[in-house]
């Protein structure tokens, strides 16, 4: 599997906020909801992702994605 990209990424405290409550409902780290958004935003637009089985997480396996 290639490796995965590093990214700084700069948020307004309160949308990091947001997004961390939104993580620990969905029982997942902040980093994998930030990936989770970005990949359902691509799904929206006709531009999905494919993505290699062996990157999928337990818990994205179960949320129906």
């Amino acid at each position: 599997m290639p490796e995965r990209k590093k990214l700084l990424l700069r948020l307004d405290p309160a949308v990091y906020d947001a997004v961390a409550r939104w993580a620990a409902d969905d029982l997942r780290s902040v980093n994998a909801q930030i990936e989770y958004a970005l990949r359902a935003a691509l799904k929206s637009v006709g531009r999905a992702v494919d993505r290699p089985t062996s990157a999928v997480s337990a818990d994205e396996e179960s949320d129906g994605d």
